[in-house]
Formats: structure tokens, C-alpha cells, sequence
């Protein structure tokens, strides 16, 4: 039996990661400029513990472009390199200082360090035909100079260099031009390097020389925020300041309705702000708005695995060490910290959702048409999230009291329909309308009768509602025309007519319509004498499967294309019958039969296109009969 080690080609390093190991080319920037953060901050933990002596200076970080050279470079002033570390960490792939750096210096006030893998510096081989490294160490050792074409063959000698720290200059190829455009690269910095603790600032060396000519030059600013709000203490903030913070994210965003700062160092590290934001009716979701990073440097905003999916519609900011990534900052690994951080995220929301439900409910109950959309989407899709929001989910009155708007709790709403409508398995029905406009006739009849009604008309009421029946004790949603008013609550009281039973089936003959694109049940009733002569309605259980077909549904995607169940309930009290069945003129009789159940159809926005034009001109022709007249306009 024969053991070894696996040999490693060198020669085939070079062409993996510069064709596989970053996905995207423009990673190069965050690596190398992480790289500089590094090296500046472990001058301050050095400093800070005595081993670094002397001022240090400004640590500012330059990345200048120069198009005439066609070369990027990136210097730093933070620790440097001896020639031996240069041999040590440039010339053995996958060594990273970094993590070198954190073992030794463990628990000695040491700065937040970037880099874990050691392949940073190697990205820069992606976009340059030669790379250059001008380096001296805070050591009182000499300067180094070290370069490389991609290939394992390198140049490595001492030089003189007056200034401590690192200057990496990439000799652009000519398959990475667009690195060589000024803009380019201040967009890549702005996306990766925003909010890195070191000032950076961007120098394009052939627009400073035509500035140079020009009289009151702009003065330097860094491209980033240094000390952004999430890095701060919530109680050295101000209204302002998380306000102000927002617009930096989000220019052109509306003013958020409220945040949540997180701030956690056990079990896991975690800091970031969350902001809800305004949500319309006619809103498209849009989710990716919340941004993750590391250390203050961006990797993505891909964050679906760290914040529950119904949070997804949060805009803001995550920054946590502990956050597994792979070799290239681009995808979240599996770990139990990622569930930890994502379950902590829900119980953050939801516990201030409470508080400000509890606190300040009038300000929660005027940002409910934006926070109903994330209430509802969380209590659908997690259920310890679904237990806590109970307390704190409100439904609106279809109708205001005193031009106020009327809200009420799941159990206030019981407690108020205890009475008058619980159905006959003892289960409270709650009324709701999708259109208080559209269905304000029947919003109307089912509160003179007590009934309360509450709105459902947010992009995820119909699924919320399907859930909720399953998750809540007995309880029952009926749209509020889904029947008529003395059959919502399902009682089966009995109603008597005037009409015989011969007159009844006579009705019932003569609204017996085919129309092709509804499926049409008429029923006559003895309503009271002031309810409409007919009344349309859409049972519960079939509009509800016609609605999720229309939306994708599932097994009940076939509903869709299904004609609208319609049952159409004739009013037997109502007089306009009285004078109808003695109608002679049988052609009239149809046509107003038709007109009344066009006028009930209409009521339910089911009468469109020919079927609305033919009821115009008939209202017309009808309304110009001398004889009938009064009996139409009664109508």
C-alpha cells in the first residue's frame, strides 16, 4: 500500500480562477480594495496594542485610473509587507493572511478583518495581463517588489519606497477595456465599496490633469460612508438620521413608514436596520431591495435563505461576519446560523409590530393599508410568526363611522359578531367585500341588518383568507354577496311570498335566460318589500375556485375558464310582480324580465361588452313605451 500527497499543477491555478472561481469579472474591485480595508485595519489593532509605533497617519485608500498606462491600481498606507510575506501570501495560493492575522491576534481588540480565503488578490488576474505589487511594512524592513504575468513565473526583489503601505497596479488586457472607463469603476466601487470603514477615493489621473487647468476644482471626497447608521448605537440616532440613511439607499424612495434596528452579538453576529416602505394597492412586488453584507462590504442582495420570504419586501440592511459564504462571496452556504438569522429577523418584526400595535395604535392603524400586505403574507407562511401577529392584525370596516375609519382585531370583530352572526355549526361568519364600491348595495342591506363588514381587497386577501379558515377556530369568511342578506350567516330561515305557487313558477320560467357566458340557478323568495326585485349573487365556493384558477391556482387552475356561477334570487314581495304577471303582451314581458335581471347582473359587474349595449338600448326602447313606462322607471 502506497500514500503520498496529491500534487497540485500550479500551472492550472491561473486559468481556474480566472475563469472560474468569480462569476462575475468586476468582483476584482471588492476584492482587492477588501484587501486594502484589511491592511489598514490591522495597522489600528496593531497600534492599538503597541506593535505598530508612530503616527498613522491618513488611512485613506486611492484607486486610480489611468487610461493613457491602461492601468488600475489600488494603494493603501495600512501594514505593508516584508519580502518574506510577499513570498508567503502571494506565491502560495489560497494562504490568507487574514485568517492568519485573526488566530494570532484572537481577543486582542482586533478589527473587523474581510478576507477568509486568501484567493482575493488572484481575482485581479481576471481582467489584467500583469500585475504589479509595491509594498512596504510598518516593519523597519525594506521595500518589496513583486510581479506576475499569470503564469507561475514571478519577479520578486527590494526597493526604495518612502511610504508604508501597498500600491497593486493591474495592467488592464485588452478583453477587459471597459475596467479602463471612468465610470465603470466608480459604479463598481459605489455597488461593493459604499460603506467599507476606510475612505476610498476614486483619482482618474488624466481627468485630474484637465482639472488642473481649471480654477475652483471640487474638493476631494471619499466615494463612501464611512460610519453608515447601521454600525451605530439606536440610541445615538435620531429620527433624522434613519430617515437620511434611507434616501442614501434609496434616492428616490418614499419616506419609510417605520424601521427596525437590529443589533445582536449572541448567538451570532448581526447588525442592520430594516425599513418598511410604503405599499399601494397597484404596488408590483419587488423583492431583492434588502442588501447583505459582510463587514461592510456588499456580497449581494440575494438574501431569500436569511429573510423569511414574506420580509422580502423589506428594503434595508444586513451585515453579519457569521454568515457562511463560498469562496466568492456570491452565494449563502447552508448553515444553522442562516435558520438562527432568519428566525431572529421574524421575532424582531413581529415584537415591534406589537409594540407600536400596543403603543401607538391609531399611527399602526393609518400605515395598515402598506402593513396589512406584510402581516398577511407572514402569517400565511410562518407560523410562529402567524401566532404573535393574532394579537396585532386589524380589519377594516367596509363602511366609515363619523368619516373615521373603524378597525378591529380578530377578536373584537368575534365579540361583535357574537350575536348576530355565528351560522348554525356555531362558527362566526365573517362578511367581507373585495369592492366596497361595487358592492356597496349589498354592504348596505347586510348592515341594516347589524352585520359588520370588513374589507379584503390587498393582493393576497384571497389566499389569506383560504389559510386562515384552516388556521383560526371556528371561523367562516362569506363575501358579502355571495348570497342575500337573510342567507349570509346561513340560518335557513324560512321565507314566505305573497306570490302562489303557480305565480312562482311562472317567474321562475321567465327568468330562466340562457346567457353563455355565466351558468344561471334562479330562485324566487319571499324578501322583505323594500329589497330589490332581483338580487345576483356568486356562491362562496365556486367564485373562490374561479378566483384561484384565474391566479394559477393549482389543481384549480380549470376553474378558470369555467362560465361565473350566478344565482339569480327573485324577490316574490316585491309589487313590480304584481303588475308583470299581468302582462299581456308577452314580448314586452321578456323584455322586462330580461331588463331586471340585467339591472341585478349589472350590480355584480358580470354584464360587459354586447350583453351591456343590448341593455342600454332595450332601457331606451322600454322607457319609451307609453303604457309601461312607470313600471320600468320603478324598476
Amino acid at each position: 500500500m502506497a500514500k503520498g500527497s496529491i500534487r497540485v499543477q500550479t500551472e492550472n491555478i491561473f486559468p481556474i480562477i480566472k475563469k472560474f472561481l468569480y462569476s462575475d469579472h468586476e468582483i476584482f474591485v471588492r476584492e482587492l480594495v477588501s484587501n486594502a480595508v484589511d491592511a489598514s485595519r490591522k495597522l489600528k489593532t496593531l497600534s492599538s496594542i503597541g506593535e505598530a509605533k508612530g503616527d498613522l497617519g491618513d488611512l485613506r485608500i486611492d484607486v486610480e485610473l489611468d487610461v493613457k498606462e491602461k492601468t488600475l491600481s489600488i494603494i493603501d498606507r495600512g501594514v505593508g509587507m516584508t519580502q518574506e510575506e510577499v513570498d508567503k501570501y502571494l506565491n502560495q495560493v489560497a494562504f490568507s493572511g487574514a485568517e492568519e492575522f485573526l488566530k494570532k491576534y484572537k481577543g486582542q481588540n482586533e478589527e473587523n478583518i474581510i478576507g477568509k480565503f486568501g484567493l482575493g488578490f488572484y481575482s485581479a488576474f481576471m481582467v489584467s495581463e500583469r500585475v504589479e505589487v509595491y509594498t512596504k511594512s510598518f516593519k523597519d524592513e525594506p521595500a518589496t517588489y513583486w510581479s506576475c504575468d499569470g503564469s507561475p513565473e514571478f519577479e520578486l526583489y527590494s526597493i526604495e519606497k518612502p511610504d508604508r503601505g501597498t500600491k497593486i497596479v493591474l495592467h488592464i488586457n485588452e478583453e477587459s477595456k471597459e475596467f479602463l472607463d471612468a465610470d465603470r469603476i466608480k459604479g463598481i466601487l459605489t455597488k461593493f465599496c459604499r460603506f467599507l470603514p476606510v475612505p476610498i477615493y476614486f483619482i482618474d489621473k488624466n481627468a485630474v490633469t484637465e482639472d488642473k487647468e481649471k480654477e475652483g476644482a471640487e474638493e476631494e471626497k471619499p466615494i463612501n460612508n464611512t460610519t453608515p447608521a447601521w454600525t451605530k448605537k439606536p440610541a445615538d440616532l435620531s429620527k433624522e438620521d434613519y430617515e437620511n440613511f434611507y434616501k442614501e439607499l434609496y434616492p428616490f424612495g418614499e419616506t419609510p413608514l417605520f424601521w427596525i434596528h437590529l443589533n445582536v452579538d449572541y448567538p451570532f453576529n448581526l447588525t442592520g436596520i430594516l425599513y418598511f416602505p410604503k405599499i399601494k394597492q397597484s404596488y408590483e412586488i419587488q423583492k431583492d431591495k434588502i442588501q447583505l453584507y459582510s463587514n461592510q462590504v456588499f456580497v449581494t442582495d440575494e438574501v431569500k435563505d436569511i429573510v423569511p420570504e414574506f420580509l422580502m419586501l423589506l428594503h434595508g440592511v444586513i451585515d453579519s461576519p457569521d454568515i457562511p459564504l463560498n469562496v466568492s462571496r456570491s452565494y449563502l452556504q447552508g448553515d444553522p446560523n442562516v435558520k438562527k438569522i432568519n428566525a431572529h429577523i421574524t421575532k424582531k418584526v413581529a415584537d415591534k409590530l406589537e409594540e407600536i400595535f400596543r403603543n401607538e395604535r391609531p399611527s399602526f392603524e393609518e400605515k395598515w393599508e402598506s402593513l396589512g400586505l406584510f402581516v398577511k403574507y407572514g402569517m400565511m407562511t410562518d407560523d410562529k410568526f402567524l401566532d404573535k401577529a393574532n394579537k396585532f392584525l386589524v380589519m377594516e370596516d367596509a363602511l366609515e363611522q363619523d368619516g373615521k375609519k373603524k378597525f378591529y382585531t380578530l377578536d373584537e370583530y368575534k365579540m361583535e359578531a357574537e350575536t348576530l352572526q355565528k351560522n348554525k355549526d356555531g362558527k362566526v361568519v365573517v362578511l367581507y367585500t373585495t369592492d366596497p364600491v361595487q358592492q356597496d348595495a349589498y354592504i348596505q342591506s347586510a348592515q341594516r341588518k347589524g352585520y359588520k363588514v370588513i374589507k379584503m381587497e390587498t393582493l393576497v386577501d384571497a389566499a389569506f383568507i383560504n389559510q386562515m379558515e384552516t388556521k383560526w377556530e371556528n371561523v367562516q369568511f362569506t363575501r358579502v354577496d355571495a348570497d342575500i342578506t337573510e342567507n349570509l350567516i346561513d340560518k335557513n330561515e324560512e321565507q314566505s311570498s305573497v306570490l302562489s305557487k303557480e305565480e312562482e313558477e311562472k317567474l321562475r320560467g321567465l327568468f330562466g335566460i340562457q346567457i353563455p357566458e355565466l351558468h344561471v340557478t334562479v330562485e324566487v323568495k319571499g324578501l322583505s318589500t323594500d329589497a330589490p326585485p332581483v338580487v345576483a349573487t356568486r356562491p362562496e365556493f365556486m367564485r373562490r375556485m374561479k378566483d384561484m384558477g384565474a391566479m394559477g391556482g393549482g389543481m384549480a387552475s380549470w376553474y378558470a375558464n369555467m362560465p361565473d356561477e350566478v344565482t339569480l334570487t327573485v324577490n316574490g314581495n316585491h309589487k313590480i310582480y304584481q303588475a308583470l304577471l299581468k302582462e299581456d303582451d308577452t314580448q314586452m314581458q321578456e323584455k322586462q324580465v330580461k331588463n331586471l335581471a340585467d339591472l341585478a347582473l349589472l350590480g355584480q359587474g358580470l354584464l360587459k361588452g354586447n350583453a351591456l349595449t343590448s341593455f342600454i338600448n332595450r332601457s331606451v326602447e322600454l322607457m319609451q313605451g307609453e303604457k309601461k313606462s312607470d313600471l320600468v322607471i320603478e324598476a
